[in-house]
């Protein structure tokens, strides 16, 4: 019972199974000290052959086991949350606040104008009061074409929001609803009617649009349509323009209506000032100004942002939000509601690990357990007074009961747009707060985590919430180089907060709790990995060719724990990996992608944060492309790895994937030719480490030897890779 006699809005389950989570982790802590016990026992005498390799390996060993023991405070009791949207409805249905809806875009090129009204219309359609609804598009393209298509579907929105309530549709994304869902059957003809009449005229949309994308300019007679063209008049390109903000529509405005008279949310484009001599912060930038010019336009108290890709998959997933954000008992000491990351177009297999499964099925839940989730910059419900820098105080909980919901500026629509755009100017910043203790935090490339981290130090609270039915979906990379530069800025971005004035341990101190400052290195510390990760892939397998043993001989009792560590943490994986949904190959080709990012990633994100550090290097921002071609997209489709392109990253994996190959012969040749009993008493478990690495790099192999399309590593990679194996193992050997 919460509050008053009132029934609580959620409720918090804990994870079932801890017991044979605790059961895992007692023996394998076990099993690594005595691991530990063996290699100081064991460790080669001064002038050995081998003691050098020996001692990287131990101290790699060891990074593994501090990191372990982060997973681990992690993973020890995640819990889950359920909401209660009847009890909402029935007690504050009235008064429910403002909801503003922030989507970002940034380049009309890798993030198609269809893609990103389709996830606007998605967020048009929640089953929410349309009158307090509000929807920003920020375009950091500043392109007329992302304008003119929201302009048509802001005209389709009318139509399809009131067939998504009528017919109560799921997912209310057009694009993704007429894919996935047949045709009704003739027993409702009234909606088989309108089926198909509202997905015609969402294809002539989708073709009108595609059509003045393939021309790249707007005609003459789309110009008179809307006085906002004129706008692109005084732009003179992407990077420096002026201002543009239109009201597309204007939900105070009683003719904004749709077919059947209801009110329609609000609808606006914002593309911010742009000028050369300024900074614009990327995506924290934008975010920024849209709170500034929302607050003037709509001022809804929760704020949701979803990238451009990320279209609702949910239509209830506000009102699971304010069941946090209005409960009673503690609603009013939360910052941010953070629903999961997911993703429509992942392969049965999840080729490239990009489904993060296990990330937003356990660790994020942890998190809340420890504390309260990272914010990860989508799909997320924010209380708006925290992301303009407000502290948590007692009075707090006073201002939950009397706050104004409705608090908009009564402004003609005109009015409005011209006075909003001085709070989207380039210096309208400057010698303030902004973007270090108002809104989102500038200077990293992972400005989520490390606004969500500030927002938590401030003494608020957040939440994790994953709803059955998905309430985003998304749109992963299809290529390997892709996924790998993504996990390289997150890498990056992490490791720069680790080592910056916000490390969780000083910037935290006595704010968070201990546990909640542990889980947060769990993100922030994956940089660093790559440096152990790297040892172990490469220096076992040279000591391998020359015939150094770094394990314990087969015939000892010593192989007991590593085999015990080995075997019991796959399996513990696997079976964590199939209970979040995943599938045998799925999770072999995490285990893959593990070992990719960790030695090409983590290593590049590692290298640059070093080299910012010490002054010789500059924050970056690379927007993820969401289009892909056909060839490229049917080869995603069959689970066929996309190289493609050359990159030193590929020049990396190639490189260790040909040295461990070497490595594997070499080894096999040894026990054939040498003494065969020795060779294997000795150096089975090397061989085995180096056997495991050659199969997960089979389509590394295949892309240098097999593939002949436009997929495979190219050729100047691949020398190059063969030129830096010889050397390596010819410094190995002589």
């Amino acid at each position: 019972m919460g509050r008053d006699g009132q029934l609580p809005l959620f409720e918090t389950k804990a994870a079932k199974g801890r017991l044979l989570f605790g059961l895992y982790a007692v023996s394998t802590f076990v099993g690594i000290c005595l691991i530990c016990v063996y290699r100081l026992t064991h460790l080669p005498e001064e002038g050995e052959v081998g003691r050098w390799p020996w001692i990287g390996l131990f101290l790699s060993e060891l990074w593994y086991i501090l990191y372990w023991f982060v997973i681990l405070s992690v993973r020890w009791s995640p819990i889950y949350r359920n909401t209660f949207k009847d009890r909402l409805t029935q007690r504050y249905e009235k008064v429910l606040p403002g909801i503003d809806i922030f989507v970002c875009t940034a380049n009309p090129i890798i993030e198609p104008p269809t893609m990103v009204i389709n996830t606007v219309l998605s967020v048009m359609a929640y089953d929410y009061q349309p009158e307090k609804l509000s929807i920003y598009l920020s375009d950091d393209g500043g392109s007329c074409l992302t304008f003119y298509a929201l302009l048509e579907a802001s005209q389709f929105s009318k139509i399809w929001l009131p067939f998504c309530k009528k017919f109560k549709v799921e997912p209310r994304c057009p694009e993704a609803y007429f894919s996935s869902t047949p045709k009704p059957h003739h027993d409702d003809p009234l909606m088989a009617e309108e089926w198909s009449s509202i997905k015609k005229l969402y294809e002539d949309m989708r073709n009108r649009i595609e059509a003045v994308m393939n021309m790249g300019q707007i005609t003459e007679e789309i110009r008179k349509q809307h006085k906002g063209f004129g706008e692109w008049n005084l732009a003179s390109e992407p990077q420096n323009h002026q201002t543009i903000l239109q009201i597309l529509i204007d939900g105070r405005d009683g003719k904004a209506v749709d077919v059947e008279g209801q009110p329609l949310p609000t609808l606006v484009y914002l593309s911010r000032e742009k000028r050369p001599k300024y900074h614009h912060n990327f995506k924290a930038g934008a975010m920024n100004t849209l709170i500034r010019v929302s607050s003037r336009i709509s001022n809804g108290e929760i704020i949701l942002n979803v990238d451009c890709d990320m279209y609702s998959n949910n239509s209830e997933s506000v009102r699971d939000a304010l069941c946090f954000f209005m409960d009673e008992e503690s609603g009013h000491e939360i910052a941010y509601v953070q629903f999961p990351q997911c993703f429509n177009n992942i392969t049965k297999n999840d080729l490239y690990a990009n489904s993060l499964n296990v990330c937003m099925e356990v660790e994020l839940a942890g998190f809340d357990s420890n504390g309260g989730p990272s914010y990860i910059g989508t799909g997320c419900f924010h209380r708006r007074e925290t992301l303009c820098g407000k502290k948590y105080s007692e009075e707090c909980e006073r201002e939950q009961t009397t706050r104004n919901n409705n608090e908009r500026i009564e402004e003609n629509a005109s009015v409005l747009e011209e006075t909003c755009k001085v709070l989207a100017s380039c210096s309208y910043e400057d010698y303030t707060q902004w973007g270090k203790e108002m809104g989102l935090k500038y200077g990293c490339p992972v400005e989520d985590t490390l606004t969500g981290l500030s927002i938590q130090c401030r003494g608020w609270k957040s939440i994790y919430f994953t709803p059955e039915r998905k309430a985003f979906l998304g749109v992963a990379p299809t290529t390997l180089l892709q996924s790998l530069i993504q996990h390289k800025r997150w890498a990056e971005g992490d490791f720069q907060i680790f080592l910056s004035s916000y490390c969780p341990f000083t910037y935290g101190h006595k704010m968070i709790p201990l546990k909640l400052q542990i889980s947060y290195c769990l993100f922030l510390l994956l940089a660093p990995n790559c440096l152990p990760t790297l040892y172990y892939v490469t220096i076992p397998s040279l000591c391998l060719l020359k015939g150094i043993s770094l394990f314990p001989k087969i015939s000892s009792l010593w192989i007991l724990p590593f085999a015990h560590v080995i075997s019991s943490s796959c399996a513990y994986s696997l079976g964590e990996f199939i209970w979040c949904g995943g599938t045998l190959l799925g999770w072999w080709n995490d285990q893959r992608m593990w070992v990719f990012k960790r030695t090409t990633s983590h290593f590049f994100g590692f290298s640059k944060t070093i080299l910012k550090l010490l002054g010789f290097a500059k924050s970056s921002f690379a927007v993820t492309s969401k289009v892909a071609d056909e060839k490229e997209s049917k080869r995603f489709e069959k689970e066929v790895m996309e190289f493609g392109a050359p990159s030193p990253m590929f020049t990396i994996l190639a490189t260790l994937a040909l040295l461990n190959l070497f490595a594997f012969i070499g080894g096999i040749k040894r026990m054939i030719m040498d003494v065969p009993a020795h060779v294997l008493d000795s150096l089975l478990l090397q061989l085995l480490l180096c056997g495991v690495l050659v199969f997960i790099n089979l389509p590394v192999y295949q892309g240098l030897f097999l593939q002949k399309d436009a997929s495979r590593v190219p050729y100047s990679v691949t020398y190059q890779s063969i030129a830096f194996t010889l050397l390596a193992c010819s410094i190995a050997l002589y």
